[in-house]
Protein backbone atom coordinates (compact mmCIF):
# COMPACT_ATOMS: atom_id res chain seq x y z
CA UNK A 1 0.00 0.00 0.00
CA UNK A 2 1.25 3.45 -0.94
CA UNK A 3 1.70 5.58 2.18
CA UNK A 4 3.16 8.83 3.46
CA UNK A 5 5.29 8.17 6.53
CA UNK A 6 6.54 10.74 9.05
CA UNK A 7 8.96 9.67 11.80
CA UNK A 8 9.90 12.00 14.68
CA UNK A 9 13.41 12.20 16.16
CA UNK A 10 15.01 14.14 18.99
CA UNK A 11 18.39 14.59 17.28
CA UNK A 12 19.59 15.44 13.79
CA UNK A 13 22.05 12.54 13.74
CA UNK A 14 19.29 10.08 14.53
CA UNK A 15 16.94 11.32 11.81
CA UNK A 16 19.59 10.57 9.18
CA UNK A 17 20.15 7.16 10.76
CA UNK A 18 16.43 6.61 10.29
CA UNK A 19 16.75 7.58 6.63
CA UNK A 20 19.54 5.02 6.21
CA UNK A 21 17.37 2.39 7.90
CA UNK A 22 14.59 2.95 5.37
CA UNK A 23 17.11 2.74 2.53
CA UNK A 24 18.33 -0.57 3.95
CA UNK A 25 14.80 -1.99 4.04
CA UNK A 26 14.34 -0.82 0.47
CA UNK A 27 17.55 -2.56 -0.62
CA UNK A 28 16.55 -5.86 0.96
CA UNK A 29 13.07 -5.73 -0.58
CA UNK A 30 11.06 -5.40 2.64
CA UNK A 31 9.59 -2.09 1.43
CA UNK A 32 9.72 0.19 -1.59
CA UNK A 33 11.08 3.64 -0.79
CA UNK A 34 10.24 6.32 -3.35
CA UNK A 35 11.40 9.59 -1.78
CA UNK A 36 12.55 11.11 1.49
CA UNK A 37 13.03 14.52 3.07
CA UNK A 38 14.11 15.85 6.48
CA UNK A 39 12.61 18.83 8.29
CA UNK A 40 13.03 20.45 11.68
CA UNK A 41 11.14 23.01 13.73
CA UNK A 42 13.15 25.81 15.31
CA UNK A 43 12.49 27.41 18.69
CA UNK A 44 10.18 29.98 17.07
CA UNK A 45 7.99 27.23 15.64
CA UNK A 46 9.21 27.69 12.07
CA UNK A 47 9.60 24.55 9.94
CA UNK A 48 12.91 24.38 8.06
CA UNK A 49 13.65 21.88 5.30
CA UNK A 50 17.04 20.29 6.04
CA UNK A 51 16.97 17.81 3.14
CA UNK A 52 14.70 18.35 0.17
CA UNK A 53 12.69 15.61 -1.48
CA UNK A 54 14.16 13.83 -4.46
CA UNK A 55 13.75 15.60 -7.78
CA UNK A 56 11.37 14.29 -10.43
CA UNK A 57 8.00 12.49 -10.32
CA UNK A 58 8.95 10.20 -7.42
CA UNK A 59 9.49 13.21 -5.15
CA UNK A 60 6.17 14.89 -5.95
CA UNK A 61 4.23 13.80 -2.85
CA UNK A 62 7.03 14.28 -0.31
CA UNK A 63 7.98 17.60 -1.89
CA UNK A 64 4.39 18.84 -1.71
CA UNK A 65 4.12 17.84 1.94
CA UNK A 66 7.41 19.45 3.04
CA UNK A 67 6.56 22.58 1.08
CA UNK A 68 3.13 22.82 2.68
CA UNK A 69 4.54 22.30 6.17
CA UNK A 70 7.24 24.92 5.61
CA UNK A 71 4.62 27.36 4.35
CA UNK A 72 2.09 26.65 7.07
CA UNK A 73 4.56 26.88 9.94
CA UNK A 74 6.96 29.27 8.27
CA UNK A 75 5.32 32.46 9.44
CA UNK A 76 4.09 33.56 5.99
CA UNK A 77 1.47 36.23 6.67
CA UNK A 78 -1.08 35.03 4.16
CA UNK A 79 -0.87 31.46 5.41
CA UNK A 80 -1.11 32.48 9.05
CA UNK A 81 -4.17 34.62 8.33
CA UNK A 82 -5.73 31.76 6.39
CA UNK A 83 -5.05 29.33 9.21
CA UNK A 84 -6.63 31.69 11.71
CA UNK A 85 -9.68 32.01 9.50
CA UNK A 86 -9.91 28.26 9.03
CA UNK A 87 -9.69 28.46 5.22
CA UNK A 88 -6.32 27.39 3.76
CA UNK A 89 -8.00 26.61 0.44
CA UNK A 90 -4.84 26.63 -1.65
CA UNK A 91 -2.75 24.63 0.78
CA UNK A 92 -5.61 22.19 1.38
CA UNK A 93 -5.63 21.54 -2.35
CA UNK A 94 -1.89 20.77 -2.20
CA UNK A 95 -2.53 18.31 0.62
CA UNK A 96 -5.31 16.71 -1.39
CA UNK A 97 -2.98 16.35 -4.38
CA UNK A 98 -0.59 14.26 -2.32
CA UNK A 99 -3.49 12.23 -0.94
CA UNK A 100 -3.76 13.28 2.71
CA UNK A 101 -6.09 15.53 4.66
CA UNK A 102 -5.62 18.53 6.90
CA UNK A 103 -6.01 16.33 10.01
CA UNK A 104 -2.77 14.54 9.11
CA UNK A 105 -0.99 17.87 8.64
CA UNK A 106 -2.24 19.04 12.02
CA UNK A 107 -1.02 15.83 13.66
CA UNK A 108 2.45 16.33 12.17
CA UNK A 109 2.48 19.91 13.46
CA UNK A 110 1.49 18.78 16.95
CA UNK A 111 4.06 15.99 17.11
CA UNK A 112 6.97 17.99 15.64
CA UNK A 113 8.01 20.06 18.63
CA UNK A 114 10.59 22.91 18.52
CA UNK A 115 14.13 21.57 18.32
CA UNK A 116 12.99 18.19 16.98
CA UNK A 117 13.36 16.57 13.54
CA UNK A 118 11.09 14.63 11.20
CA UNK A 119 11.86 12.16 8.44
CA UNK A 120 9.20 12.27 5.70
CA UNK A 121 8.98 9.46 3.17
CA UNK A 122 6.71 7.93 0.58
CA UNK A 123 6.76 4.17 0.87
CA UNK A 124 5.07 1.00 -0.30
CA UNK A 125 4.69 -1.51 2.54
CA UNK A 126 2.63 -4.63 3.24
CA UNK A 127 3.14 -4.64 6.99
CA UNK A 128 4.33 -2.06 9.50
CA UNK A 129 6.66 -4.15 11.68
CA UNK A 130 9.86 -3.90 9.58
CA UNK A 131 9.77 -0.11 9.46
CA UNK A 132 8.59 0.37 13.04
CA UNK A 133 11.34 -1.92 14.36
CA UNK A 134 14.10 -0.33 12.27
CA UNK A 135 13.10 3.26 13.01
CA UNK A 136 12.74 2.53 16.72
CA UNK A 137 16.31 1.20 16.75
CA UNK A 138 17.43 4.37 14.96
CA UNK A 139 15.84 6.50 17.67
CA UNK A 140 12.41 7.42 16.33
CA UNK A 141 10.07 8.62 19.06
CA UNK A 142 6.90 8.50 16.95
CA UNK A 143 5.95 7.10 13.54
CA UNK A 144 2.91 8.46 11.70
CA UNK A 145 1.41 6.98 8.53
CA UNK A 146 -1.36 7.83 6.15
CA UNK A 147 -2.39 5.87 3.07
CA UNK A 148 -2.54 8.06 -0.04
CA UNK A 149 -6.00 8.48 -1.53
CA UNK A 150 -7.29 9.78 -4.87
CA UNK A 151 -8.87 12.80 -3.21
CA UNK A 152 -8.32 15.27 -6.04
CA UNK A 153 -9.51 12.92 -8.79
CA UNK A 154 -12.79 12.37 -6.96
CA UNK A 155 -13.24 16.09 -6.32
CA UNK A 156 -12.55 16.99 -9.95
CA UNK A 157 -15.15 14.45 -11.04
CA UNK A 158 -17.75 15.92 -8.69
CA UNK A 159 -16.88 19.51 -9.60
CA UNK A 160 -17.16 18.82 -13.34
CA UNK A 161 -20.59 17.24 -12.86
CA UNK A 162 -21.78 20.20 -10.79
CA UNK A 163 -20.36 22.77 -13.23
CA UNK A 164 -21.96 21.02 -16.22
CA UNK A 165 -25.34 20.97 -14.47
CA UNK A 166 -25.05 24.66 -13.57
CA UNK A 167 -24.10 25.63 -17.12
CA UNK A 168 -26.89 23.55 -18.64
CA UNK A 169 -29.43 25.13 -16.26
CA UNK A 170 -28.28 28.65 -17.10
CA UNK A 171 -28.47 27.97 -20.84
CA UNK A 172 -31.98 26.58 -20.49
CA UNK A 173 -33.05 29.61 -18.49
CA UNK A 174 -31.44 31.91 -21.07
CA UNK A 175 -33.65 30.47 -23.82
CA UNK A 176 -36.80 31.31 -21.85
CA UNK A 177 -35.67 34.71 -20.55
CA UNK A 178 -36.57 38.13 -21.81
CA UNK A 179 -34.06 40.65 -23.15
CA UNK A 180 -33.32 42.24 -19.77
CA UNK A 181 -32.82 38.90 -18.02
CA UNK A 182 -30.66 37.58 -20.86
CA UNK A 183 -28.14 40.36 -20.37
CA UNK A 184 -27.70 39.35 -16.74
CA UNK A 185 -27.60 35.64 -17.55
CA UNK A 186 -24.88 36.09 -20.14
CA UNK A 187 -22.40 37.16 -17.45
CA UNK A 188 -23.30 34.16 -15.31
CA UNK A 189 -22.98 31.82 -18.29
CA UNK A 190 -19.56 33.25 -19.09
CA UNK A 191 -18.46 32.71 -15.49
CA UNK A 192 -19.80 29.15 -15.53
CA UNK A 193 -17.95 28.46 -18.78
CA UNK A 194 -14.75 29.72 -17.20
CA UNK A 195 -15.19 27.33 -14.26
CA UNK A 196 -15.72 24.43 -16.65
CA UNK A 197 -12.65 25.48 -18.63
CA UNK A 198 -10.55 25.60 -15.44
CA UNK A 199 -11.78 22.15 -14.41
CA UNK A 200 -10.98 20.79 -17.85
CA UNK A 201 -7.41 22.06 -17.53
CA UNK A 202 -7.14 20.72 -13.99
CA UNK A 203 -8.23 17.26 -15.15
CA UNK A 204 -5.67 17.33 -17.95
CA UNK A 205 -2.89 18.49 -15.63
CA UNK A 206 -3.67 15.77 -13.10
CA UNK A 207 -3.86 13.16 -15.84
CA UNK A 208 -0.35 14.02 -17.00
CA UNK A 209 1.04 14.29 -13.46
CA UNK A 210 -0.36 10.98 -12.24
CA UNK A 211 0.80 9.20 -15.39
CA UNK A 212 4.37 10.50 -14.93
CA UNK A 213 4.38 9.55 -11.27
CA UNK A 214 2.99 6.09 -12.02
CA UNK A 215 5.58 5.39 -14.71
CA UNK A 216 8.42 6.41 -12.40
CA UNK A 217 7.07 4.28 -9.53
CA UNK A 218 6.53 1.25 -11.78
CA UNK A 219 10.04 1.56 -13.20
CA UNK A 220 11.55 1.60 -9.70
CA UNK A 221 9.47 -1.39 -8.60
CA UNK A 222 10.43 -3.36 -11.72
CA UNK A 223 14.11 -2.73 -11.01
CA UNK A 224 13.59 -4.00 -7.47
CA UNK A 225 11.80 -7.06 -8.83
CA UNK A 226 15.06 -8.20 -10.46
CA UNK A 227 16.88 -8.12 -7.12
CA UNK A 228 14.48 -10.01 -4.85
CA UNK A 229 13.41 -13.65 -4.67
CA UNK A 230 10.81 -15.84 -3.06
CA UNK A 231 7.92 -14.36 -1.11
CA UNK A 232 9.26 -10.80 -1.45
CA UNK A 233 9.31 -11.16 -5.23
CA UNK A 234 5.75 -12.49 -5.33
CA UNK A 235 4.46 -9.65 -3.16
CA UNK A 236 6.33 -7.05 -5.16
CA UNK A 237 4.94 -8.43 -8.41
CA UNK A 238 1.42 -8.28 -6.98
CA UNK A 239 2.06 -4.71 -5.86
CA UNK A 240 3.14 -3.69 -9.36
CA UNK A 241 0.00 -5.21 -10.86
CA UNK A 242 -2.19 -3.46 -8.30
CA UNK A 243 -0.47 -0.12 -8.94
CA UNK A 244 -1.08 -0.47 -12.67
CA UNK A 245 -4.77 -1.17 -12.14
CA UNK A 246 -5.07 1.80 -9.81
CA UNK A 247 -3.39 4.05 -12.36
CA UNK A 248 -5.72 2.80 -15.09
CA UNK A 249 -8.73 3.61 -12.91
CA UNK A 250 -7.40 7.07 -12.10
CA UNK A 251 -6.57 7.81 -15.72
CA UNK A 252 -10.00 6.70 -16.88
CA UNK A 253 -11.72 8.82 -14.23
CA UNK A 254 -9.73 11.93 -15.15
CA UNK A 255 -10.12 11.31 -18.88
CA UNK A 256 -13.90 11.10 -18.49
CA UNK A 257 -13.95 14.28 -16.41
CA UNK A 258 -11.92 16.05 -19.13
CA UNK A 259 -14.24 14.77 -21.88
CA UNK A 260 -17.38 15.81 -19.98
CA UNK A 261 -15.99 19.28 -19.40
CA UNK A 262 -15.15 19.50 -23.09
CA UNK A 263 -18.70 18.43 -24.03
CA UNK A 264 -20.13 21.07 -21.73
CA UNK A 265 -18.11 23.74 -23.54
CA UNK A 266 -19.49 22.59 -26.90
CA UNK A 267 -23.14 22.45 -25.88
Amino acid sequence: MDKILVAMFDEEKKVYEGSKALAGLDDEGSIALFSTAVITKDQDGKVIVKQEADRGPLGTAVGALTGSLAGLFGGTLGVVVGAAAGTLAGISYDWAKLGVGSDFIAEIGDQLQPGKYALIAEIEEDWVTPIDTSLEKAGATKVLRRAREDVVDQQIERDVAAARAELAGLKAEYKRAGAEQKARLEARIDAARERVRDLQQRAKTNLVRTAEESRARTKKLQLKLKKVRGEARAKLGAGIAQARKQQERRSEKLRKAWERAKEAMRD
